[in-house]
């Protein structure tokens, strides 16, 4: 069965960008116990260490009200830190920890080679 692409379609070319890396990161996230989505998290706090919870949701390109969910998972893996804002001591930051941002820093560059190799990226 010949595979079907759409050139014109920008949604389903993200779509299989997405597949893409899911397939490729998929073994690694698997041996770290570790979901797609809590990449999307370390993925958005190792581009911004330090952010507040409700900025990481839109950092990550997740819903707010899953978000915690996943932080509270990857808080008890010890791949991230929560702590009190003191700035807004009735807000959280939340950052890599060293754990975290090595894993986050070798999924990148997995991400990266994946994205290189197939164009996944690529704009038509």
């Amino acid at each position: 069965m010949p595979r079907i692409e759409s050139a014109n379609s920008t949604t389903l070319r993200l779509k299989r960008a997405e597949l893409s890396m899911r397939r490729s990161l998929g073994p690694v996230l698997d041996a770290e116990h570790v979901t797609f989505e809590h990449w999307q998290v370390l993925a958005a706090l190792l581009e911004h260490p330090g952010i507040r919870m409700t900025d990481l949701a839109e950092a990550a390109v997740l819903p707010a009200a899953t978000l915690t969910r996943h932080v509270d998972r990857l808080v008890e893996r010890a791949l991230v830190i929560r702590r009190v804002d003191p700035a807004d001591r009735r807000r959280a930051v939340v950052a890599l920890s060293a754990r975290g941002e090595h894993l986050a820093t070798r999924l990148h560059e997995l991400e990266s080679r994946v994205a290189v190799s197939a164009d996944v990226l690529s704009v038509r």
